[in-house]
């Protein structure tokens, strides 16, 4: 009779970690359904208190004055102080990994480019954060295009006419980057590999000794944000062969595009967006996104933005997240078929 009351009983077993098992589900959902109240009434009152807007590069720069230029405007959207916070250092990862592990309220925020969560993530074995799984993406800023310059000295007046040049002599010609590793040397081993040429680099400390030394004409060209080299080509000092952007500059409008040129594969160009850690409540996320949107729209902004040869860009978190994904995918393949690796 025991075993025969075993085999009576054994079938219950399931069915009691089945019950289990459905309990906790519903205390689970239970839980979401008790958090949801919260993460709204906490929407409700966002923000109560001055928002930081971290900045992982240098005052001075193109995502600075991005940063600084939207926060003024989300400040009159908010009501609340957008306060921008300068941290610098590591091509932007210092900056980046200090918005990840910032508390998920929405009062810490900060700017993400293509280098931080592009070029950044495929390049470097040991990034201090995660571009895709630290950060909750808001939006999209703006793009921004840069551009392939050359000193007066190089004779070529058109890309075209580089190619030809660097195929003739390999390994004559120079080109400077910001360091080994950086969006510039990215960017040009990409064009290196499409094209067919060899280009000697010359990785330097930072964007502004690069740029120095491209105007001294120690070395021979370099990509950079257009911003801050429109200056030097329209002083002459330096010679525009390309712009890496979806269409033509306004303020080159006769400087083509890479995929003009014949290289769809070099990208559509760099951006400037808005991301939080991950964890911060999606009623906040939405309420930034909108108000980024808004601030956007501002003609004052809009121009600002033209004169910096900038496009305002206002998109979903959904749609700034695959932008993100396509940036460090394109990158990887740069860096594998480049050989660019750094610890």
């Amino acid at each position: 009779m025991t075993p025969h009351r075993s085999a009576r009983c054994a079938p219950q077993q399931p069915r009691r970690r089945t019950l289990l098992g459905r309990l906790g589900t519903l205390a689970a959902a239970a839980l979401g359904l008790a958090a949801a109240p919260a993460a709204f009434a906490q929407a409700a009152d966002y923000p109560s208190r001055p928002i930081k807007l971290i900045v992982p590069f240098a005052p001075g720069g193109s995502t600075d004055m991005v940063a600084r230029l939207l926060a003024d405007k989300m400040t009159a959207v908010l009501g609340k102080a957008v306060v921008v916070d300068n941290k610098g250092g590591a091509g932007g990862s210092l900056g980046a990994d200090a918005i990840a592990k910032s508390t998920p309220d929405g009062y810490t925020i900060g700017m993400a480019t293509v280098s931080t969560h592009g070029s950044n993530p495929a390049i470097y074995a040991k990034l201090p954060y995660d571009a895709v799984k630290d950060f909750a993406p808001i939006t999209n800023v703006m793009s921004v295009p840069s551009v392939f310059v050359v000193h007066p000295s190089v004779p070529a007046k058109t890309m075209k006419e580089f190619v030809a040049l660097a195929k003739a002599s390999p390994g004559k010609y120079t080109f400077a980057s910001p360091g080994n590793g950086s969006l510039g040397h990215a960017n040009i081993a990409n064009f290196m590999d499409l094209s067919g040429i060899e280009l000697m680099h010359i990785p330097y400390k930072g964007a502004g000794q690069a740029v120095n030394d491209a105007l001294a004409g120690v070395v021979n060209s370099m990509t950079d944000n257009l911003p801050s080299t429109l200056p030097h080509v329209k002083g002459g000092k330096l010679r525009p062969l390309a712009v890496l952007a979806l269409k033509r500059s306004p303020v080159l409008p006769d400087v083509p595009t890479y995929t003009e040129l014949g290289y769809p594969d070099m990208g559509d160009g760099g951006w400037f967006g808005l991301v939080a850690p991950a964890g911060t409540p999606a009623p906040i996320i939405a309420k930034l996104n909108e108000a980024a949107h808004k601030a956007m729209k501002m003609p004052d902004y809009v121009e600002k933005m033209h004169s910096i040869s900038g496009e305002p860009m206002a998109n979903t978190p959904e749609q700034f997240a695959r932008q993100i994904d396509a940036a460090i995918a394109r990158y990887k393949r740069v860096a594998q078929k480049a050989n660019i690796r750094l610890d």
